[in-house]
């Protein structure tokens, strides 16, 4: 992406990213998540470090990433009062008649490739990044796991 405004289409990695959900929302950071099939695990999170607008449902299919246009452009940086260094615009299927148009300016972002459990897993690797709604088994353990939006 060039910073002077002329902001391209982020590119993803090869993959099947057909489903996608936020797993994160802080101050500091929203991370959205994506994979084929969401029930057990993703290989592919968008982390927008110090998010400035957020314009996207919580969950969503079929993500068709594109420019931002000139005047979603226009009216984010006249709402920001400053124009963002990363701008990412797509299109996605929300469950509606239409898709839905999103927008999420942020200073910085990140594509991370990589496999994170939804589940407790007590054979996964040392190394295995969950979810982080995760928690290993304990006292709560009959207990269904819930996301939890970090605010």
């Amino acid at each position: 992406m060039d910073l002077a405004g002329n902001h391209a289409a982020i590119r993803l990695p090869e993959g099947s990213w057909w489903d996608w959900d936020v797993v994160a929302w802080d101050r500091g950071r929203l991370t959205l998540a994506a994979g084929h099939d969401l029930a057990y695990h993703h290989g592919l999170e968008l982390v927008f470090h110090d998010p400035l607008f957020v314009g996207c449902p919580s969950a969503f299919h079929d993500a068709a990433f594109r420019a931002p246009s000139p005047d979603e452009f226009t009216r984010l940086t006249r709402r920001l009062g400053c124009e963002p260094a990363v701008v990412v615009a797509f299109e996605a299927d929300a469950g509606g008649q239409e898709p839905v148009s999103c927008l999420i300016a942020a200073e910085r972002l990140d594509i991370v490739r990589e496999t994170v459990l939804r589940y407790w897993r007590a054979d996964a690797g040392p190394d295995q990044r969950y979810a982080p709604w995760v928690r290993p088994p304990g006292p709560e353990a009959g207990r269904p796991a819930r996301l939890r939006v970090e605010r």
